[in-house]
């Protein structure tokens, strides 16, 4: 009954060995897969909540900053009307579009209508002249073509 006994012990002895090892290897597994997933290990660092939009929020004192006459967050020129055109232009695509873009009233109105016809803009009411006066004054077409006519220019002959 001692050897049974003796037995009963060793089996029992063996059985908690082999489930700690198991364990073991269970433990080193899962760390090793959170590993492969996440080798930075960023879940036992702290940080602040970040979001993909608090990365581009500027603060709300730096949001309409001008420095030399250009207002920070949009590039576009300082001027009477400037938040007419963030807050109806900026809405639905980029100041650089605004900013690229050079044209007579004309072009600027019929550029309007186009995006409220295709595009779903809104009716701009008394802020469209407003916008267009704008666009026109700092944003008209250049002026392309040749350079003036070379004058009062010293010719010399060429010595061979």
């Amino acid at each position: 009954m001692e050897k049974e006994e003796q037995f009963r012990y060793q089996v029992k002895t063996i059985y908690r060995i082999m489930v700690m090892v198991f364990s073991m290897v269970g433990l080193v597994t899962i760390a090793g897969i959170y590993l492969i997933t996440d080798p930075t290990l960023s879940v036992f660092k702290e940080t602040t909540e970040t979001t993909p939009e608090s990365l581009y929020v500027l603060n709300e004192e730096d949001e309409d900053k001008i420095e030399n006459g250009i207002h920070l967050r949009t590039g576009l020129i300082e001027a009477e009307g400037l938040m007419e055109v963030v807050n109806n232009c900026t809405n639905c695509h980029s100041s650089k579009l605004v900013i690229q873009n050079r044209m007579n009233k004309e072009r600027w109105i019929a550029t309007i209508r186009w995006m409220q016809e295709t595009q779903n803009l809104w009716d701009l009411g008394g802020n469209e002249e407003i916008i267009v006066n704008y666009l026109v004054t700092n944003y008209p077409p250049g002026k392309k073509g040749r350079r003036e006519v070379l004058t009062n220019i010293e010719w010399y002959d060429l010595q061979e």
